[in-house]
């Protein structure tokens, strides 16, 4: 990421997404002063939490020696918001996984382990084996923001799909473009 002019270098925006469902165990995780303490330690400044359908309401706090807490529950697109983050927390649906992953922002994938047949916690399991995230659970977050150690990461490249497509228009009797 390059250097961007008239962008407050001390504002370090932690974002947090619940996608469109509801997952309150993870706002009332990082609304939790043991994980706020944790992102104050990590140099961490503001904290925005996109809530989605939850009915848990984080506390809004303007700072004063603590976060800058604010809150939504639904936008249009919260494209603008992971590009201003320092650092996102999301629940674990593929999409916000990879539009974070795509922009190179460091990640925490917080498993929501009421769900049955979990999939979602086998994309997170092997993208977190793989270097390229950090996964926690409601309980352990505070944990795994303690312990992270961003310069761990490894960006993520997403694969070519060209020859398979290729392969598939070719078996399908399309022409080769």
């Amino acid at each position: 990421m390059g250097d961007e002019e008239g962008v407050d270098k001390s504002r370090r925006v932690v974002f947090v997404t619940v996608g469109t469902t509801s997952f309150d165990a993870l706002v009332k995780a990082v609304d939790s002063e043991n994980v706020k303490k944790e992102l104050l330690v990590k140099g961490y400044t503001h904290l925005l939490i996109q809530m989605g359908r939850g009915s848990y309401v984080p506390t809004k706090s303007e700072g004063e020696g603590s976060l800058v807490v604010d809150y939504f529950t639904f936008s249009s697109s919260i494209a603008d918001h992971l590009r201003s983050a320092s650092l996102v927390i999301s629940h674990a649906g593929s999409g916000s996984i990879f539009e974070t992953l795509r922009l190179r922002k460091p990640l925490i994938v917080v498993v929501n382990e009421d769900l049955m047949d979990n999939h979602q916690s086998e994309l997170a399991d092997e993208l977190a084996n793989r270097k390229h995230l950090y996964c926690a659970s409601p309980q352990t977050l505070h944990q795994t923001i303690s312990d992270m150690d961003l310069n761990s990461l490894l960006p993520y490249t997403p694969g070519d799909a060209t020859p398979v497509a290729n392969h598939i228009n070719r078996f399908l009797g399309f022409p080769d473009d």
